[in-house]
């Protein structure tokens, strides 16, 4: 006979995401006329980068010739990107990383669920409250927690709830974790980490042998110079933190499936006797294991992200979305609506109408407005009462939903 795994049946009733669709669906059908504007899940809108495209054709048209033609490539990426990505990720901000501390995959959202793999079961996590579903689910999944309380929150998890009270900044824990989850610039909240709070959490880890697990999906949104872009810029932070990158919302690889994780040499976890194993040669074994590398002509593409005219374009590409998210943030402000985020992320976090659940707003939005966003609980108890508005969106539809909220919907 053969067995579920149970810890999946711990999971809520649906991932945030599809649940959003499903709820969208129903309404749809029953007003086929309406117009929805989807300012919900965080895929981008704007095509590729022409010198994207460029690559990726060229690389197609390699694929076609026998003496041009790749099967498979290494796993870990091909050089030709993990050079490109040295010298402009890490190089450019004084940051020294060697070739075989970088692993090329299809996403972050990926890397992120899968390193949970590698780390014993009884590990203490700890996950800012709200955050990016993946990081709790895929613990849940591999049963590192028990059942879900009322407010959602899993037994055996370590919550740091990220409120208006602490500006939505995780605090230290008041007790000893192992793996922490971190996300800067954040999504949901749109907030940033100064050096002095990153400092502060890499030397917590190093403290407490604990590792943090570092989300920089969006620091190419950054516009404040202060302001890290990874974690590798903080001293310490190579022999207790993993970094993930992507192309998706950089770049426009959402549909393309590009990222990276760095796993430095020097960092290390423990057996139940107390002899140190290397991560990076652990994370190498798991990915090489499962994983058969992202395609030549994607990384062929990703590579032109960092030429001279991949460079201005997905400046220019960034700076659309940064100025829909101005607009987002003024428009809502404006019309008495309390909102955060927007200056160096591609979200806006506000606050529901009238004590509103996120939920209640979400429905309210869809009927009166027949715009989607987010609900903030679904990624986490402290998201109750807040909703996020992503700013990946044609320019006339933007400024279309901010004026049918503006209109429709009391602050």
């Amino acid at each position: 006979m053969a067995l579920v795994n149970e810890h999946y049946l711990k999971l809520k009733a649906g991932y945030l995401f599809p649940e959003i669709t499903r709820r969208v669906k129903a309404f749809t059908d029953a007003n086929p006329e309406v117009e929805i504007i989807r300012l919900g899940i965080g895929d981008v809108t704007q095509p590729l980068p022409p010198a994207v495209i460029d690559s990726l054709h060229q690389a197609v048209s390699e694929m076609g010739k026998p003496e041009t033609f790749r099967g498979y490539g290494p796993e870990q990426g091909y050089q030709f990107l993990i050079d490109l990505i040295l010298a402009n990720d890490y190089e450019a901000r004084s940051v020294r990383l060697d070739s075989d501390e970088v692993f090329v995959s299809d996403g972050s959202k990926c890397d992120s669920g899968n390193m949970q793999e590698i780390f014993a079961a009884d590990n203490v996590i700890a996950v800012a409250d709200p955050a990016y579903p993946v990081y709790v689910d895929t613990n849940v999944m591999a049963g590192r927690t028990g059942e879900a309380d009322a407010q959602g929150r899993y037994h055996g998890l370590y919550y740091m709830p990220c409120t208006e009270a602490n500006d939505f900044l995780p605090e230290l824990p008041d007790r000893k974790v192992d793996i922490i989850y971190l996300c800067f610039p954040n999504n949901p909240t749109g907030v940033v980490a100064n050096p002095q709070v990153l400092q502060a959490w890499v030397d917590y880890a190093l403290e407490n042998q604990a590792i943090i697990l570092f989300d920089a999906a969006y620091e190419a949104y950054i516009t404040e110079e202060q302001i890290p872009h990874s974690i590798y810029e903080i001293p310490g932070a190579k022999e207790c933190a993993i970094e993930f990158r992507s192309f998706s919302k950089t770049a426009g690889f959402t549909g393309t499936r590009c990222a990276y994780t760095v796993v430095p040499k020097g960092l290390v976890a423990r057996t139940a006797s107390g002899e140190p194993v290397s991560i990076n040669q652990l994370w190498n074994r798991r990915h090489t294991t499962k994983f058969n590398g992202v395609s030549y002509p994607v990384q062929v593409a990703a590579a032109a992200v960092y030429s001279d005219e991949g460079k201005f374009q997905v400046r220019e590409l960034i700076r659309y979305y940064m100025e829909n998210a101005r607009i987002i943030r003024e428009t809502l402000t404006s019309a008495g609506f309390t909102v955060y985020g927007g200056l160096n992320a591609p979200y806006i976090w506000m606050k529901t109408s009238g004590g509103m659940s996120s939920w209640e707003f979400f429905d309210q939005l869809l009927a009166e407005a027949h715009v989607v966003g987010t609900p903030g609980s679904g990624f986490g108890p402290s998201g109750e009462g807040y909703f996020r508005l992503s700013a990946f969106g044609n320019r006339e539809n933007i400024e279309e939903a901010v004026a049918r909220i503006r209109n429709k919907i009391s602050p």
